[in-house]
């Protein structure tokens, strides 16, 4: 047996490699932007805003709550809308060049005022990060929901999704690590011995070297979705029949979403996962900055960090391969919460070596630790879609997927504002960057934001991801008891599969249009399960 077999052997990896393999790339390709572009944004931003804009972190989270507020509003649109567009190029794909140059040009926006900061009006200098954020959010979820939406129709099969989604984390990492290397560079001068050993705490002075990294970083994010377009395909839409669209039928569509108990699960287990990560991400450079002092390691941390999150790809995917889709979760999960919990012991009169050995510790544990439970929450997403066509009888890809999109992106600007005024309440003030400056009260409200609440999410994620019980079998039996049904009208199943199904749906078999006689059912009748 060759190398090449015995790899395929071990991995389980179906199909042919290079037939395989190939369109796994043209389609993931597109989240080097979609994965990568929120990382220096999470990174650098906050920070940008406060030391260099000068912005309160107050502020700043009335920018992220409101954007937030938008992408709630947005979401649930775009994900409607590409459901029911009629187009010979399928019904998500068009959005990926529709969208791929605005989305490079707003992203830019982010990280410059064009001169309206310098000028010291701190009201117009607010407007225009809040007109950036929101056209972000826009074009973000133009890009995001339409492409996430694709992959239950171009990957059917339960294992060969995971295959993807895999391919998917490779490129998300790709994104995250240069779009990251690049920032660095950027905010260096291209000094490459200053952006790998550490770079000073930002200030007023560098705003030049900031709408660099937007100009940088909107060139990279450019090309892949529109890759991702030419090289993808999807079946034509254009003779699809759609039902007739008011706000009765938008609410009901997502009302139905929440009627599934594996919907339910998923969302839990996303919705923990994303607070935890984004109150470290808004948290972690005042933490750093005002209470360890040691903001000089912030680009070795996340070197670490990066690499150790990227480590946990492939060693997720061999768990979920042998021992099921949320298996990652339930074992590299508490390395998430130990990690980030022990950063609760820091103070600034910390020995600095011990600081240095537990930032770092904590850099390994959480990032390794993190990639099982969100490998987890990206996996069993396309399979919750069919378990919605169990109950509703249709293919509603865009509605499952815009809940994805939503937890990462809305999500995180909440939790934005909750970091920005929970620290303006604690009496943290940017300008104050020594840490014995600071009084225990602020320091107390640091630790809580970047470490104690963290840890408490994460725990929660965990349990939640032990509750989500569906099978490798349990999919296979959903899938063609659901071909069967278009099919025939009708679907044999065992009494135990179908207590399975009823147990995962969270419906009685005869309430669900699986269980129901050969009959059309209109909207209103849906909605009434």
């Amino acid at each position: 047996m060759g190398l090449g077999a015995k790899i395929k052997e071990i991995t389980g990896f179906e199909g042919d490699v290079k037939q395989t393999l190939r369109p796994m790339v043209n389609y993931t390709c597109a989240n080097i932007t979609i994965g990568g572009a929120g990382y220096p944004l999470n990174q650098f931003h906050q920070q940008f805003l406060a030391y260099v804009e000068g912005m309160k972190t107050g502020a700043a989270g009335k920018i992220s709550l409101i954007s937030g507020l938008w992408d709630a509003v947005s979401d649930p649109i775009v994900g409607l809308m590409t459901d029911r567009t009629k187009s010979k190029l399928g019904r998500h794909r068009p959005y990926k060049i529709i969208a791929a140059v605005p989305f490079a040009i707003v992203y830019l926006f982010k990280w410059t005022s064009f001169g309206i900061s310098s000028g010291g009006n701190e009201s117009a200098t607010w407007w225009w990060y809040l007109f950036a954020a929101l056209m972000y959010c826009t074009f973000m979820t133009l890009l995001s929901v339409p492409h996430t939406a694709m992959l239950p129709t171009i990957a059917p099969s339960y294992f060969e999704r995971t295959q993807y989604k895999i391919v998917e984390y490779m490129m998300n990492s790709v994104g995250q690590v240069l779009s990251y290397v690049f920032a660095a560079l950027a905010l260096s001068g291209f000094n490459i011995k200053t952006a790998l050993t550490g770079l000073p705490t930002p200030s007023e002075g560098d705003r030049s070297k900031y709408m660099l990294v937007g100009i940088v970083l909107a060139v990279w994010f450019l090309w892949s979705p529109i890759v991702s377009f030419f090289k993808t395909k999807e079946p034509s839409s254009k003779d699809q029949i759609n039902e007739p669209l008011d706000f009765k039928h938008l609410f009901n569509e997502y009302k139905l979403v929440f009627s599934s108990r594996a919907f339910r699960q998923y969302f839990a287990i996303t919705l923990l996962f994303s607070m935890s990560r984004y109150f470290c991400n808004y948290a972690d450079q005042y933490f750093m900055v005002s209470v360890t002092d040691t903001y000089n390691i912030f680009i070795s941390m996340n070197i670490i960090a990066g690499t150790a999150e990227f480590m946990g790809s492939p060693l997720n995917y061999l768990i979920s391969r042998y021992k099921g889709k949320t298996a990652c979760g339930k074992l590299l999960g508490p390395l998430m919460v130990f990690g980030i919990a022990i950063n609760s012991i820091l103070n600034y009169d910390t020995p600095q070596t011990i600081k240095y050995i537990v930032i770092v510790l904590s850099s390994i544990c959480y990032n390794f630790g993190f990639s099982g439970p969100g490998f987890v929450a990206d996996i069993i997403q396309p399979d919750i879609t069919d378990v919605d066509e169990l109950i509703t009888g249709r293919r509603r890809e865009g509605v499952i997927a815009t809940f994805n999109t939503f937890c990462k992106k809305t999500v995180s600007s909440f939790m934005g504002y909750a970091v920005g005024t929970s620290l303006e309440w604690f009496g943290y003030d940017p300008a104050i960057k020594e840490p014995h400056l600071q009084s225990k009260r602020t320091n107390f409200g640091l630790r809580l934001n970047y470490s104690i609440i963290p840890a408490v999410l994460a725990l929660f994620c965990i349990i939640s991801i032990y509750r989500y019980t569906m099978t490798q079998h349990d999919h296979e039996v959903i899938k063609r008891t659901i071909k069967e049904k278009h099919e025939t009208g009708t679907c044999e199943i065992s009494d135990h599969d179908r207590k399975r199904i009823e147990k995962i749906a969270g419906h009685k078999w005869e309430d669900m249009w699986i269980g129901q006689s050969p009959v059309n059912r209109n909207l209103e009748e849906i909605a009434s399960i």
